[in-house]
């Protein structure tokens, strides 16, 4: 009877040892070294090193670990991996023989690799990488639900587009002009009979260009805000016959026509501006350097040569002559057709405009003569428009029109592209701005806009003192540092 007793009294001792050591808590964690989460075109790898030797299990329990990505109700599950301690890792393996994704705790002495891939959804742009896990008993039972840990966060993702957005679009405003001066300038072919410098309206072609200055000045003077303030005549003789002579009659013919537009509209005699040219060579140069010139003159190359020949300079006389006697075919041809067209009165209206404060007026001015408003008054109907509207671009693109060659007009043109995403516009107007801080700073941009960050991150770094490039500069170190890593680790242990 004793022994019985005592037999019993083992039996029960040893299956409360059981219990207790089935009931026994986990030690220990697995440790994340490594991770790497990246999306690569339409899938997204997943990778870590996983260190368990830390971790001690009670002999019948079970861990199963699952990693995931969740985001609200979306969710991704990935291969589940398990460590069990002795006796359930054995019991394991007798009953499928994977070997592969259940370790027995205790064991695990280096680290192993864990690695998946799963496609991309656009849901993961914000989703949080966890590892999710089941404790089991004895007898393959899990744990009462309120028993259970919950998923370990280990990683926060953010796949939200990295935008450039610390950005400054400097426009300058323009000086304004105190007296906006401007002129029409144009070209008459006024004839006159040899060696005669008195002006006959009705000779010739007379007719017709005398009425085209008539016609230029009229149109100034019809325009209610400009006034004339000037007109310049430069006078034009061709080539053939003495300079001394042409000169005499470029500037008597000048003269002719000066005062016979003075006398048309009685003004004052300091209000005409005369000068002269004896001999036309620069157009003649030009008729001969030509297309058209090419194909009619048979000795172009040997006539430019001449024409453009230092040694001849003051010494016209002598190289009209030269031209007439070694290419007498050639000078027979230009005779008749060219030299008639060296000819000529160039003459420019000079006036000036009144100023305009008001958008809406100038607006108005834009649609009628544009060429009256100053790179000032541009900048303001424009900037009384909104952004990117299609008056707010047109008086930029106006402004960079009428002053093709201004840096301002250029800056604030392609800036204003830039606000609109017309990079390649941006591009042109941005490369004749200038190398003010504001020019050097919006090419910058252009370049950040256009994705080469690292190149406009450079440029901005030479901008000192320019508290936007320092600014803009900031970000883009902090985008160039962020690029190819697109989480956040939150824990390295589970």
């Amino acid at each position: 009877m004793m022994q019985n007793a005592f037999l019993k009294s083992a039996l029960i001792a040893g299956a409360a040892a059981a219990a207790l050591a089935a009931n026994a808590e986990a030690k220990g964690a697995i440790n994340v070294s490594d991770l790497d989460i990246d999306r690569n075109g339409k899938k997204v790898n997943i990778s870590m090193n996983l260190d368990a030797s830390s971790l001690r299990l009670p002999t019948n329990r079970e861990i199963r670990y699952t990693p995931m990505l969740v985001n609200g109700a979306d969710t991704v599950k990935f291969k589940s991996f398990s460590i069990a301690g002795h006796n359930r890792y054995y019991t394991g393996i007798r009953a499928d023989g994977d070997k592969n994704w259940l370790m027995k705790a205790g064991s695990l002495k280096q680290p192993f690799a864990y690695a998946v891939q799963t496609p991309w959804q656009d849901w993961m742009e914000t989703a949080r990488f966890e590892i999710a896990r089941e404790e089991c008993g004895c007898c393959g039972k899990d744990l009462p639900e309120d028993k259970q840990p919950g998923p370990a966060p280990i990683a926060q993702l953010d796949y939200t587009p990295r935008a450039f957005t610390e950005l400054t679009f400097p426009y300058i405003t323009p000086k304004a002009e105190a007296v906006k001066i401007r002129q029409i300038s144009a070209r008459a072919y006024v004839d006159f009979p040899v060696n005669v410098t008195k002006i006959n309206p009705d000779y010739r072609r007379n007719p017709q260009e005398l009425a085209k200055i008539r016609a230029t000045i009229d149109s100034v003077r019809a325009d209610k805000n400009v006034s004339i303030t000037g007109i310049a005549i430069k006078g034009f003789a061709s080539p053939e016959g003495s300079y001394a002579q042409n000169a005499k009659l470029a500037q008597g013919r000048t003269r002719a026509l000066a005062e016979y537009v003075r006398s048309l509209y009685q003004m004052r005699r300091d209000m005409m501006q005369t000068s002269f040219d004896p001999e036309d060579w620069a157009g003649l140069k030009e008729f001969v350097a030509s297309e058209e010139g090419g194909k009619v003159l048979r000795n172009r190359g040997a006539l430019l040569d001449l024409i453009e020949n230092p040694a001849y300079q003051g010494r016209d006389d002598e190289r009209e002559a030269l031209i007439r006697t070694r290419f007498p075919e050639d000078y027979k041809y230009l005779l008749a057709n060219v030299y008639p067209g060296l000819r000529h009165s160039d003459y420019a209206v000079k006036f000036s405009v009144k100023s305009f404060t008001d958008p809406e007026e100038i607006i108005k001015m834009m649609k009628t003569a544009p060429q009256n408003l100053s790179l000032q008054e541009l900048f303001v109907a424009a900037r009384s428009q909104k952004p990117g509207s299609p008056l707010y671009n047109e008086a930029f693109e106006i402004a960079v029109r009428m002053y093709p060659d201004d840096p301002v007009a250029n800056l604030n043109a392609g800036i204003a592209a830039l606000e609109a995403g017309e990079y390649s516009r941006a591009e042109r107007y941005l490369d004749k701005a200038g190398d003010t801080p504001e020019a050097r700073y919006s090419r910058a941009i252009l370049l950040a806009l256009e994705g080469d960050k690292a190149a406009a991150l450079q440029t901005l770094r030479k901008i000192k003192g320019y508290a936007p490039a320092e600014k803009s500069a900031k970000q883009l170190e902090e985008l160039l540092d962020t690029n190819g890593s697109y989480f956040t680790q939150i824990a390295d242990q589970f």
